[in-house]
Formats: C-alpha cells, structure tokens, sequence
C-alpha cells in the first residue's frame, strides 16, 4: 500500500495548526505540524513532506518567505498560504512566486481540500 501524502503544516498559532492537522487526519492524510518555519526548516519532516501549508505572518519567517528560501535552496514544495490579514500585493506576490493558492482565515473546509488537490496533482492521498 502506497504511503500516504504528508502535509506539513506551520502557522504560530497552536488552535490552527491543531485544527488543521486535525482535518487533515480525519481526510486521511499524514500531517505534521510546527510552529514556525525556522522548525519546519529544521526538521527531518523536509524532504517527505508533498505539500506546505503556512501562515503567512508569523513571528521570524513568513509563509512567503519560507516558501521563496525553500525555492532558493532547490526543494520545490507545493504551498498552501493560509492569512488572517489579507493583502492583494502580497496575494500577487505569493501567486506569481508559484504559491498554489491563498486563502484568507477563516476558509472552508472545501476550499482547503480542493487545494490540496491541486497540490498533490488531483490526488489527495498521493501515488
């Protein structure tokens, strides 16, 4: 049996990470979270993880700037940039950096999956 997708999940914010994680494993996927990206980049969790979902303002790191030190250093991670304070320049930036979406908290529930999806090449369980 194929090894389920791990979607790693960064945000400073412990009731999100918890709740996400917590939908995530109720929609049968792995999921591993971390409270700020300086972990994430830390972690053993680097290599395996197939999709990034992160805050975008959190304290040291953003989101974005995970996402664009993470290009940098040549490990191409489909990002999920999920923000309680939305902004159209860092939306475009995030966007045209090669983020896969950016969705404003609170987002549904539909809205995550079905960017997962995209993230995961239509396929939320992995190959």
């Amino acid at each position: 049996m194929p090894e389920k997708a791990l979607i790693s999940i960064v945000d400073d914010d412990e009731s999100v990470r918890e709740a996400t994680k917590g939908l995530m494993k109720s929609l049968g996927l792995s999921a591993q979270t971390f409270a700020c990206a300086e972990d994430f980049l830390g972690s053993d969790q680097l290599q395996c993880t197939r999709c990034l979902i992160a805050d975008v303002q959190m304290p040291g790191m953003s989101g974005l700037d995970l996402y664009r030190q993470l290009l940098a250093a040549g490990t191409s991670i489909p990002t999920i940039l999920i923000t309680a304070y939305p902004d159209d320049n860092v939306r475009a930036r995030a966007l045209n950096a090669g983020v896969i979406c950016y969705l404003i908290k609170p987002f549904s529930e539909d809205d995550l999956l079905e960017c997962i999806r995209t993230a995961l090449g239509g396929d939320a369980n992995g190959p």
